[in-house]
Parts: C-alpha cells; sequence; structure tokens
C-alpha cells in the first residue's frame, strides 16, 4: 500500500482509508463480527487510516473499534485513529451543534473510553457551529493536542476561509470533505487552501455513495436507507438520470480493466499528492476495489477519458436536502 502524509507535520498513513461510519446501520445492517473482519482485511491490506466518530452508531462504531483493539493489542500500532465531535442534540432530540471546550473535551475524553486508548491520531470538529469564533475553537483543538489526547486536529466541512482563519491560529492537519467524481465542489478553493497549507483533505464519500461502483444502488434500494431517502440525488428522477450517466463511467472502467470503484479512487489521487480517500463499506469485495484503486496510476490520457465520461456538474440533484445541510459549510 502507497503511503501519503497526514499533513505536513502529521504521520504517514496509508494512500486509503477507511470510514467507519459503515460500522453502524447508517447505509444497512451490520455485526460487529463483520466489522472485525473489515479491520483484519485493512491490516493485510495495509490500510492504516481508520476514521470514526462519536455518533456513528450512538458511539458504536467507536466501541467495536474498541473491542478490536483489546482482541488484537498489537493493531493499535499499525492504525493511525481519527475521531470527531461536535454534533449534539437538543432537549427534543433535534440535532445540534456544540463546539463548546466542555463539549469537545467530554466527548473526546468519552471516545477514547470506548476505543480503550489514550490518545486519537486525529481529532476533528464534526461540524463547525456557526455562532462561535473558529478562532475560539481552534484553540481549544490546540489545549487538547497539547495535553496529549490527540496527535492532529482537524475540521470537518468547512470552507476555504475558515480553514484560513483557523490556521492563523494554530497548524490544522486535517479537513474531511465530501470530494469525488461526483462532488467537485472542493476544487473551488478548498483542494488549494489544503495544499498552500500543509492540510491533508481527507475525502469522504469517494465512490459517490455506491453511484461510481459497478453495482450502484438502485431506485428501490434508497427505500432502507434513510440518509439516501430524503436525499435529492437519490430522488427517483434525479437517481434515474444519475444511474444513466455513470454507466458511461461503468463502461470506461470495463474497458480499461479495473473496477468502477477503484478507477474513481484513482482519480481522486491523482488530484493532488495531500488527498486521501476514506470509502466505507460493509462488503469486503467493495473494499478489495477500493484498495486495488490506490495501486492504480493514471497517465493525461486516462484523466482525460474520465473527465469526457464525467465533466464537471454532471449530478443531478444538491449533494444534502436542507436539514443534511444544518453544519457543512457552504462556499460556491
Amino acid at each position: 500500500m502507497k503511503t501519503r502524509r497526514l499533513g505536513k507535520n502529521g504521520p504517514e498513513v496509508s494512500a486509503l482509508g477507511y470510514g467507519a461510519m459503515s460500522f453502524s446501520d447508517f447505509y444497512g445492517p451490520t455485526s460487529e463480527a463483520a466489522s472485525h473482519a473489515l479491520l483484519d482485511l485493512m491490516l493485510e491490506a495495509g490500510v492504516t487510516h481508520l476514521d470514526t466518530s462519536n455518533v456513528y452508531g450512538s458511539g458504536r462504531s467507536e466501541r467495536w473499534i474498541g473491542s478490536y483493539l483489546k482482541a488484537r493489542p498489537a493493531a493499535r500500532e499499525r492504525f493511525v485513529l481519527a475521531t470527531k465531535a461536535g454534533i449534539s442534540q437538543d432537549a427534543a432530540g433535534a440535532r445540534k451543534l456544540d463546539n463548546s471546550a466542555a463539549h469537545l473535551e467530554a466527548e473526546l475524553d468519552a471516545s477514547l473510553m470506548r476505543m480503550g486508548v489514550d490518545h486519537v491520531d486525529l481529532f476533528y470538529v464534526h461540524r463547525r457551529e456557526a455562532t462561535r469564533p473558529i478562532e475560539e475553537v481552534t484553540e481549544v483543538l490546540a489545549r487538547l493536542q497539547a495535553k496529549g489526547k490527540t496527535r492532529a486536529i482537524g475540521y470537518s466541512e468547512i470552507a476555504p476561509a475558515s480553514l484560513r482563519r483557523a490556521a492563523a491560529i494554530h497548524h490544522i492537519d486535517a479537513v474531511q470533505s465530501e470530494y469525488s467524481l461526483q462532488t467537485r465542489a472542493p476544487e473551488l478553493g478548498l483542494v488549494q487552501a489544503c495544499a498552500e497549507l500543509g492540510t491533508a483533505l481527507v475525502a469522504f464519500s469517494p465512490v459517490g455513495r455506491s453511484m461510481l461502483t459497478d453495482r450502484p444502488l438502485r431506485v428501490g434500494d434508497v427505500e432502507r436507507v434513510p440518509f439516501l431517502k430524503v436525499n435529492p440525488r437519490f430522488a427517483p428522477e434525479n437517481h434515474v438520470a444519475n444511474l444513466a450517466i455513470t454507466d458511461r463511467f461503468r463502461q470506461l472502467a470495463a474497458e480499461m480493466g479495473v473496477p468502477a470503484a477503484a478507477l474513481a479512487i484513482a482519480w481522486l489521487l491523482a488530484q493532488g499528492e495531500h488527498i486521501l480517500p476514506i470509502p466505507g463499506t460493509r462488503d469486503p469485495q467493495h473494499l478489495r476495489e477500493a484498495i486495488q484503486g490506490a495501486e492504480l496510476v493514471l497517465g493525461r490520457e486516462d484523466l482525460a477519458r474520465i473527465e469526457a465520461v464525467l465533466p464537471v456538474g454532471w449530478a443531478h440533484g444538491d449533494r444534502y436536502d436542507p436539514v443534511q445541510w444544518v453544519g457543512p459549510e457552504r462556499y460556491c
């Protein structure tokens, strides 16, 4: 497995990471044993960058990572662990954002306990609380780093301007954002700002929530996934249109002799040495296809062929609905 640096000051990690939201039931039911089998596969393949959050399965993702590390203590030295906090609930159970010092430290402490570790390698603010100055929040993250509870700090789904404000206070090791052939908004400033500041851009949903794979979810499938059921890109008319467009990508991947997911990952890795994709899946074969993408080297002609079948702006529908847009920063 090729490696890349997690920000200019960070450790070397596998070029391909893993997003452990799939250790919850977000995209469908799974089990602790199945999740542990995926972790075994990651170690066998050299996938060391493991990303989770306190809210994935209400802590279940972290607990299952913790039970794996307890059973295989040597794995802790091989995995670079990242987690997040900042999403909470109000008294009525509605989603709210909390970037206060007390909340972030308490949630990080709880994450450490669930995973059975004394520190994580990277701690993110999962969603920015818009009314709280990012400079203040960055100082909180820096104090957590100074205490040794995390070795690196980052933000998820922030705008380039917010990154620059935060970086003026303390170096930001990583920014996490959705980025793929389906979602190109980071190219309008975030990819460039991260490269300039020595910040890793950790790309989640790099295969477009299945749309950039050989086995995309079909129209009837999204009914069993609450997040996708209300997501504009998976609304029936948009979904049908997006499947038709991405059929051309699947055909191109077949002509090149590689899985579509592998080609999507390889394209993303070709966009910059500071970009680190973290696909999530419950299926070992899907993970193997993503790993294959980290081994591909695409030339200019390959990239041009990909752009020809999936030009910027091809996707039908917004990537979030109004509720899902609470927290992520729009900047273009």
